[in-house]
């Protein structure tokens, strides 16, 4: 079994959201094969809350003005260190990039075939590695630049 192509529409319309905001390392599997309950997981992340719940927001109005799509259920607002958007069809996952880091969701998912994206989602495939080296962020040594 694979992805419908609503759902594949879905994902591209959310990937392009979600660049549109700014979002680094975005990410799309087909998870058809191994789960009942979706098609597809979209990941993308950020480097601070704001900027989560941005693109969180932007995926969300998004895919209601274009598709006419609601998620059956949003979760993570309160911190939003990782916003979840369940769409049945897909799952929207957007990460605090400490969270992304962390949870490594790709490392689950790895033997599940990726998605097409849109050029501007492709685009921001090593943008959290760029950022955190601008930032100091990775520095092991704990000083501030």
């Amino acid at each position: 079994m694979t992805a419908t192509d609503r759902s594949i529409e879905l994902v591209n319309a959310a990937a392009q959201a979600a660049a549109d905001r700014l979002a680094h390392d975005i990410i799309a599997y087909d998870v058809s094969d191994v789960l009942s309950i979706t098609d597809a997981f979209l990941l993308a992340s950020a480097p601070n809350d704001r900027q989560v719940k941005s693109i969180a927001e932007e995926v969300e109005e998004r895919l209601q003005k274009e598709l006419g799509a609601k998620p059956v259920r949003r979760e993570g607002d309160r911190d939003a260190r990782w916003i979840l958007l369940d769409y049945v069809d897909i799952v929207v996952h957007v990460q605090h990039s400490e969270e992304r880091v962390f949870y490594a969701l790709e490392r689950l998912w790895k033997d599940c075939p990726e998605l097409p994206l849109p050029e501007d989602a492709v685009k921001t495939r090593g943008k959290a590695a760029e950022h955190a080296a601008l930032t100091g962020a990775d520095r092991a040594d704990g000083e501030l630049s």
